[in-house]
């Protein structure tokens, strides 16, 4: 394991606990939400605040950065939508009745949910309700949205084809709901959980959708069909959060540990400990797992292994989010700070081991037959601290 981590900056403009950090898909900027009823819009380039929105009445639950617009929703029951270059506030978008908890934004459309036990739909580029989605007996907590031409087959009807989004709820009360986003209507209720829904991943092209639960369980679903799939049940506490990575399922949870599981099978293939609280949040990049903690510290585990690589201590109260960019870890904590760690030793290194085992692989399977001859308790192949085999003959 390598040292603690020391942070290359950090950032102390906000005045109360960062909630949500968003990374822009052209990696230009980062979006920080916070307490103090503001969001604050970062360079990744020179880690600089570039921009500082103010408006909300409230404080900041949930934020999400497009390439020239950002989004924030509030305890104030509102979500707005501000210009990253001007800072200002181009729509309010009003009609929920509690705390707007999450957002989501896809092609011309913007999600919500909300404590008041519905999702919305909303124009982009207006400040208008498309639809509303209530049937939910309590709190919407986590969304996921898909297209019914990437998993619907011809058996079909032509009606609902037409229908081509899809928004997916989980809730409070336990349910996952998959609605047709033109008429508002439930296509299906998932029933399963006897917890609460915290998080939602929606893998479309294999029709599946993970839901983790406060009832310790995560659950794969037919999102056609609405057939439960497979349960894992491991975990010893909620599970917070997921990341979904070539059909490797990564869980945290609040029994302060990590799985990893292989989606086709429901095998879990590895455990990552050293957590003192809650696991909040992941990443995975580069055959690394970072994490955030309620522990205040941050994590990275060889993710083949699960080994500790590194521990980033800095942070005050739990880390909340994690973004990484050009080999930079971003972390955001409730203790109102943004951190930005150096991570370039960690990848080299992994990236090195990733070569030295593509080359054992390689040299192991040109001395495949020399490994048959070996077989039948006659002899074995032993491989070396340097990397290389070794024909060892039993005695």
């Amino acid at each position: 394991m390598g040292n603690s981590g020391s942070a290359v900056k950090v950032c102390t403009e906000h005045q109360g606990g960062i909630n949500w950090l968003s990374l822009s898909p052209d990696g230009q900027r980062l979006l920080t939400g916070s307490e103090d009823g503001t969001a604050r819009l970062w360079s990744t380039a020179d880690s600089q605040c570039h921009g500082h929105f103010q408006g909300h009445e409230s404080y900041i639950t949930f934020c999400h950065l497009e390439n020239e617009a950002a989004f924030t929703c509030s305890a104030d029951h509102t979500i707005r939508k501000w210009d990253v270059m001007t800072g200002q506030c181009l729509a309010i978008y009003r009609g929920h009745t509690s705390i707007v908890n999450r957002i989501l934004v896809a092609k011309d459309y913007l999600f919500s949910g909300s404590y008041d036990r519905t999702a919305r739909c909303w124009s982009v580029d207006k400040e208008k309700q498309i639809q509303e989605f209530r049937g939910h007996r309590n709190c919407v907590l986590t969304l996921a949205h898909y297209s019914s031409k990437d998993v619907l087959d011809e058996s079909e009807e032509e009606e609902e084809k037409m229908s081509t989004d899809l928004l997916v709820t989980g809730s409070t009360d336990c349910t996952v709901k998959v609605w047709w986003v033109s008429s508002g209507r439930c296509y299906q209720t998932l029933l399963g959980h006897t917890g609460a829904v915290l998080c939602l991943i929606l893998d479309a092209p294999n029709r599946e959708l993970f839901s983790g639960s406060t009832d310790y369980t995560i659950r794969t679903w037919n999102i056609v069909t609405g057939e439960q799939l497979k349960v894992f049940k491991e975990h010893q506490g909620s599970v917070i959060c997921l990341e979904l990575v070539n059909r490797h399922l990564y869980s945290g949870s609040a029994d302060r540990t990590v799985k990893c599981w292989l989606v086709d099978t429901g095998e879990r293939i590895q455990t990552y400990k050293a957590h003192k609280h809650s696991v909040s949040t992941l990443k995975y990049h580069a055959g690394i797992l970072f994490t955030g903690s309620g522990d205040a510290c941050a994590r990275a585990f060889n993710s083949k292994t699960g080994v500790l690589q590194k521990i980033f201590r800095g942070h005050k109260f739990i880390i909340n989010c994690i973004q990484i960019h050009n080999e930079l870890l971003y972390t955001a904590s409730h203790d109102g700070t943004l951190r930005i760690w150096d991570i370039r030793g960690i990848c080299k290194r992994n990236k090195r081991r990733l070569k030295k085992e593509r080359s054992v692989q390689v040299r192991s399977s040109q001395k495949g037959s020399l490994s048959r001859l070996f077989n039948n308790k006659v002899g074995c192949m032993v491989q070396q601290e340097n990397g290389e085999c070794e024909a060892i003959e039993l005695v």
